[in-house]
């Protein structure tokens, strides 16, 4: 039997969607102290931390610390604070407070005070988390386990993963939870002398979003979701979906490269060009380019692609060079813009399996997740082991589970929930879900796209609709399940990568906690 943390008692119970009262010492937090941390992008951009209890029913216990970042208004006009989530669980969000300040309407970013902030564990907030330094060393086994040994192998990771974290932080892990994470966001409110707060959260930061709703509704003031998670599957049967949803914008990926076959020359059959990737993934879990990419690290550098169709033009070429000519260059350039574990991706990783693993029941036999992947895997084979053993510590996870949150809630102010149809990461539903359980939300689809967080990426009449709500809390009304509509912004052109990447939809998606890379912007 694996190690419980003794600390398990103390934690915040959630349980069938009740939850516990807010602490009744949770007084008045200090004040931030703020101090210039300009960047060339974000020249008004500061930074402070903030102290939050640990345990938030012992709030007078031992305090951990949030790194916060803001771009201050300048509008007569204040709205209070909005703060910013880039997803994950582990993404870190400090510089994400200085692109939503500037990718928004100058007279709409004026009249707040734009906060970012690394939840607890991640980043610059203390302690931050990492397990198990070096997890994703390339080459790792194959990710498809075709023979014992490779099941054998991928299990040992997982396991001495779990049990690295429980080693290293067996009295942080019990805290590790997306309802301790909303009381901290509170905790930041208080300090910031603010009776509501604004929330705009892509992805994970939905969820953060949607329970801190859920917990604090009279503080809401306006609450923006973009790119929602599905409550009623958190997490294991969310990922099972994933694997179909990423599955399918692979095909589609395959799609765009026939329709462009005159610069890649892979051929105008989608079926055919998807028989040479699966034909470089068995070629390469042989022999590994560079030593270092293999059958794991392929599935690696072409999720991003499931996320931001802006990778395409680089993950065509890498292909394209591949196949035609041998030259495995393109394919490590790519590797190591989109998938490579650095420090901070091991941290957001680490931060992930804490929160994931805490937040929800997960499987304990394996049996079950082997009958689930493999079938997942004979209808999407892209990613369906590759994300099992992405999420497989929670299979051995030393600190026993939550439950998940009802985030139903009809005691909020109007929510303007943002979704596209083809996302992969947070599929359609779930915003459909979300919309009805968040009474007086409005949800703005964006018909046809495909990409993982729409707003703030070039789509102007996504953006109309975040402005306005922003400006003075203005949500579309409409029959059915979406209450507005927006044509999807179109696919890339067949550029050079440098061009690809000037766009401010890439530096958005550089920005979202995104699966492989939550630890650090992708450039």
């Amino acid at each position: 039997m694996r190690t419980r943390a003794a600390a398990l008692g103390a934690a915040v119970a959630v349980v069938a969607g009740s939850l516990t009262a807010v602490p009744a010492g949770a007084a008045a937090a200090p004040a931030p102290v703020w101090t210039k941390c300009a960047t060339r992008d974000s020249p008004t951009l500061q930074c402070a931390s903030v102290r939050v209890p640990l345990d938030h029913a012992d709030p007078a216990g031992r305090q951990i610390t949030l790194a916060l970042s803001r771009v201050p208004h300048t509008a007569r006009s204040f709205e209070g604070p909005l703060l910013v989530n880039p997803g994950g669980p582990g993404g870190s969000g400090l510089e994400l407070a200085g692109f939503v300040a500037s990718a928004l309407p100058e007279s709409v970013a004026a009249r707040y005070d734009v906060i970012g902030f690394d939840p607890r564990g991640v980043g610059r907030s203390t302690p931050a988390l990492t397990c198990a330094p070096g997890h994703f060393t390339a080459p790792r086994p194959d990710s498809v386990p075709a023979t014992f040994a490779l099941e054998r192998a991928n299990l040992d990771r997982a396991r001495s993963f779990a049990a690295a974290c429980g080693r290293r932080y067996a009295d942080v892990l019990p805290y590790m939870d997306t309802v301790s994470a909303a009381r901290d966001l509170d905790t930041v409110r208080r300090a910031l002398g603010a009776p509501r707060v604004s929330y705009f959260g892509y992805s994970y930061g939905t969820y953060l979003g949607a329970v801190y709703a859920k917990l604090f509704p009279g503080r809401v003031h306006r609450l923006v979701l973009d790119s929602i998670v599905d409550p009623s599957g958190v997490w294991y049967a969310d990922n099972l979906a994933q694997d179909h949803a990423f599955d399918d914008r692979h095909r589609a990926l395959m799609a765009w490269i026939a329709r462009h076959d005159a610069v890649y020359g892979l051929g105008t059959d989608p079926a055919r060009i998807e028989d040479r990737w699966y034909a470089m993934r068995a070629a390469l879990a042989a022999e590994p380019a560079g030593g270092r990419i293999g059958a794991a690290e392929l599935e690696d550098t072409f999720t991003p692609g499931g996320y931001y169709d802006g990778y395409w033009p680089r993950l065509a070429e890498a292909f394209a060079a591949y196949v035609r000519r041998g030259d495995t260059g393109p394919l490590r350039a790519a590797y190591e813009r989109l998938a490579a574990v650095d420090a901070g991706g091991d941290n957001g990783y680490s931060v992930y399996t804490a929160v994931q693993c805490r937040d929800a029941p997960w499987p304990r036999d394996w049996n079950r997740w082997r009958a689930d992947t493999w079938a997942a895997h004979a209808k999407a084979p892209l990613m369906a082991w590759n994300n099992t053993w992405y999420n497989a510590p929670c299979a051995f996870w030393p600190t026993a589970p939550l439950r998940p949150v009802d985030i139903a809630a009809d005691a909020l102010p109007p929510a303007l929930l943002f979704q596209a149809t083809g996302d992969a990461a947070t599929p359609y539903a779930g915003g459909v879900a979300v919309h009805r359980l968040l009474a007086r939300s409005s949800l703005v689809v964006e018909q046809g796209g495909g990409n993982h967080g729409v707003t703030l990426s070039g789509n102007a009449c996504l953006d109309r609709y975040l402005s306005a709500y922003l400006t003075d809390g203005t949500v579309p009304r409409g029959a059915g399940p979406a209450d507005a509509v927006c044509a999807r912004t179109p696919e890339p052109e067949p550029l050079s990568a440098k061009a690809a990447t000037a766009s401010r939809a890439s530096v958005l998606h550089g920005l979202l906690g995104h699966r492989r890379w939550r630890g650090a912007a992708v450039r």
